[in-house]
């Protein structure tokens, strides 16, 4: 493992049992065999529909999520963690260590709570101040890092904004001083205006602070002026990843162009071009056989139905997993 890389999964699995037989169990693998390695101090992002599995990666890096195959490894200067047999003081530590900011900053805090004992619960609940006198240092800190007022601290949640709500959720996030941080669909429920003010803290919190972020989205226009590197997630699985200025400029990957071709654009005579995406995505608990995108995809071909393709690199970072991606490429308008 490179020293530049904070968190590395090698066939990373999350699988979730089912049923009651004791001789035949199903299981759902929201997760399967993800390998993704996260640089320091980088803004990753993770893209792919409802239902492809982004959350519960994020999750299991979280060690929120069970690690049922292949591992996991974080490693920052003073600590080395397998995640899949992570526990006990370890675990406890490794809480201080990774943090996730909730999609939704209206459900994320509780209505009984100031500001300040919402910010200062991470800290209390840890154990990593000694008096009341130093959480209050530490939750002021880092709520003028978040662009929050002294005032703020004393009022109650219902007091404020979306965007203010989520600045909250940040600063509570980042209060224990963790260096990996999953914000998991954070500004998916603001306005427009509103997403753009809480990505430009995100960005300026991660060169203040050294963060590495996990950003996961569905709306690929924030992830193109937002990550550093980004991965497309189909059915559990990674379909296509690259640095964001490659796979913006060329997408290999038959998925990841329909998810792009959907990019709501302003030029009149891009309207209408959008590839529509046939059918729904699979259950993950009835994978179709060979490709699992082979249902929804165009340029299918029998192997596609057979074969299941591995995610490749051809020797330049941009890693795919498509049988055709060579030949489709050629196909493409310059």
């Amino acid at each position: 493992m490179s020293d530049d890389i904070l968190i590395s999964a090698d066939r990373l699995t999350v699988g979730y049992p089912l049923g009651n037989s004791i001789l035949r169990k199903s299981v759902l693998k929201a997760v399967n065999e993800v390998s993704v390695h996260i640089e320091r101090g980088s803004f990753f992002g993770l893209v792919g529909e409802s239902g492809s599995g982004k959350t519960t990666l994020g999750r299991a890096l979280l060690k929120a999520a069970p690690i049922t195959e292949g591992r996991a490894i974080y490693r920052d200067d003073e600590v080395e963690y397998d995640l899949s047999t992570l526990d006990g003081a370890e675990l406890k530590d490794y809480r201080k260590r990774a943090q996730l900011i909730f999609q939704d900053p209206y459900a994320a805090l509780s209505p009984r709570m100031t500001v300040r004992d919402i910010i200062a619960e991470p800290l209390e609940v840890m154990g990593l101040t000694a008096s009341r006198q130093e959480t209050d240092e530490r939750v002021r800190e880092i709520a003028a890092k978040c662009r929050l007022n002294l005032e703020h601290l004393r009022r109650f949640p219902h007091a404020f904004s979306g965007g203010q709500r989520q600045r909250i959720s940040i600063a509570r996030a980042l209060v224990s001083g963790p260096k990996f941080v999953v914000a998991d669909e954070s500004v998916a429920a603001l306005d427009v205006s509103i997403q753009a003010d809480v990505l430009n803290l995100l960005k300026q919190l991660q060169s203040d602070l050294g963060l590495t972020f996990m950003f996961i989205s569905h709306d690929l226009s924030v992830v193109a002026h937002t990550c550093d590197h980004v991965a497309v997630m189909y059915l559990g699985r990674l379909v296509e990843s690259a640095p964001t200025r490659k796979l913006f400029a060329m997408p290999r990957h038959p998925y990841t162009r329909a998810l792009f071709s959907a990019i709501p654009s302003l030029d009149p005579d891009d309207r209408g071009k959008a590839q529509k995406l046939e059918g729904e995505i699979p259950s993950p608990l009835n994978q179709p056989p060979g490709c699992k995108f082979h249902t929804r995809c165009p340029n299918a071909i029998d192997r596609c139905k057979r074969e299941e393709p591995r995610l490749e690199d051809p020797g330049d970072g941009h890693e795919v997993s498509c049988h055709r991606w060579r030949e489709l490429l050629e196909t493409v308008p310059a």
